[in-house]
């Protein structure tokens, strides 16, 4: 994409006693870097300079930088003015640069420009934002490893193996009178289950790369006075949600925001699962079960006196959510202690018993566990989608293969390769 026009911005707004960046992208970019910095700029170098206005007064003194398409961030000619002082230094440089012809950038404009000029896919324009978001340095680091590429050369690897399979399979349609174990069919399949094997793998990375990006949803549920909305008070730290020893006395989803070691949960209390009383409460739990279906996590709370009761109230709903976790509350109660399986542990809402244990516990499900965010990159529900879209197209092929509809197994290792392009933007 050739731009018309030159665009300009607050690339950094400086803190106190900081440095400022504006900058210009776009066919006028040295003109108007020039003309500011009242000397030419030559490509990479670092030019000291004072920036003038209008009238030849002197805005800032600071350094200018000139970066020649296209080897810029843009793929454009480029132009950055670093200067130091406050932001109202900055905006007299941009209303400045605007005088000289360039235009306000919209948001995002600058990697949509990178992105339009084949400087970075999709998915590596979306880590820009995803790295000027982050508010955790576990999920800083992973937006820089997708900005970098690390998503997207292991999908582009993908798209490569599959292309390669879809190639075979299509080759093998010219030969329809020859058995396709004649043409390779045992080492197809294996290169198909090898791919399908990787995209499992990425699939995993990525969903933990999710949920390092949007942190954990997570549903607390139980049967009545379980005690909830205890927990969530414990968790919260406050006093947010009402606890009685009456039963039903949460009827509707109480959401609130935690951040546990820097990475946010959404924790969101619902109404006690159980043959409704009445219709207000029935509605309640209506909305917890669906609440159960978009969570990550479920936190299933049982009375640890009786938790196989609990369990039992319980199991058919606990399903709906990505994972399940059970909670024995109540465990100050308890003269024993049995074992507990994998999957469960022992809490006490009133003493706050077991709660560094769930800390733990749930960093490690919001992909922040004990190795750290080694090797993690950001991922976005779109990308996760894509990819399991990808991952049926990818099953389906292999059943056409077993069936030897070779046309059929064509068309879907095609689906399964369009699928992995959205992600990168690469249609």
């Amino acid at each position: 994409m050739t731009a018309v026009d030159t665009i300009v911005a607050i690339a950094t707004a400086p803190g106190p006693g900081g440095v400022g960046i504006v900058r210009l992208s776009g066919p006028a970019a040295q003109r108007i870097g020039e003309a500011i910095a009242g000397k030419p700029l030559a490509p990479r170098m670092a030019t000291h300079a004072r920036f003038l206005d209008a009238g030849g007064e002197t805005i800032d003194d600071g350094i200018a930088l000139r970066f020649r398409a296209p080897a810029s961030f843009t793929g454009e000619d480029v132009v950055e003015l670093q200067a130091h002082g406050s932001p109202v230094v900055l905006r007299a440089l941009v209303a400045r640069c605007i005088g000289l012809g360039a235009r306000q950038a919209t948001a995002g404009e600058f990697s949509q420009r990178a992105f339009l000029n084949g400087k970075l896919d999709l998915a590596q324009a979306e880590a820009v934002a995803d790295l000027i978001a982050a508010t955790d340095l576990r999920a800083a680091r992973a937006a820089r490893r997708s900005l970098e590429g690390d998503f997207s050369r292991r999908v582009e690897a993908l798209m490569e193996a599959v292309l390669a399979i879809r190639v075979h399979v299509e080759a093998a349609i010219d030969f329809a009178d020859e058995s396709l174990d004649t043409l390779g069919g045992a080492a197809l399949r294996e290169r198909l289950r090898q791919a399908s094997d990787q995209l499992a793998l990425l699939r995993r990375a990525a969903e933990r790369g999710r949920r390092l990006r949007d942190g954990l949803h997570v549903v607390l549920v139980g049967p009545p006075n379980a005690g909830k909305s205890s927990l969530l008070n414990a968790l919260a730290g406050s006093e947010r949600a009402i606890v009685t020893d009456i039963a039903g006395t949460t009827r509707d989803l109480l959401q609130e925001t935690l951040r546990i070691d820097g990475v946010e949960l959404t924790l969101v209390d619902t109404a006690g699962l159980r043959d409704a009383g009445d219709a207000i409460e029935a509605e309640g739990i209506r909305r917890a079960r669906a609440e159960l279906a978009r969570a990550d996590l479920a936190l299933a709370l049982v009375d640890a006196r009786d938790p196989a009761a609990g369990r039992s109230a319980l199991d058919g709903d606990v399903h709906a959510a990505g994972q399940c976790l059970w909670l024995h509350n109540k465990a100050d109660l308890l003269d024993g202690r049995p074992a507990l399986p994998a999957d469960a542990l022992y809490v006490s809402a009133r003493t706050g018993e077991g709660l560094e244990a769930l800390h733990a516990r749930l960093l490690a499900l919001a992909g922040a566990g004990t190795d750290g965010d080694a090797g993690a990159f950001s991922a976005r529900r779109r990308h996760l989608d894509a990819l399991a879209t990808a991952a049926a197209h990818l099953s389906r092929a292999g059943d056409e293969l077993a069936a030897e509809r070779l046309e059929l197994a064509a068309e879907a290792l095609g689906q399964a390769h369009a699928a992995l392009g959205e992600i990168g933007g690469k249609l």
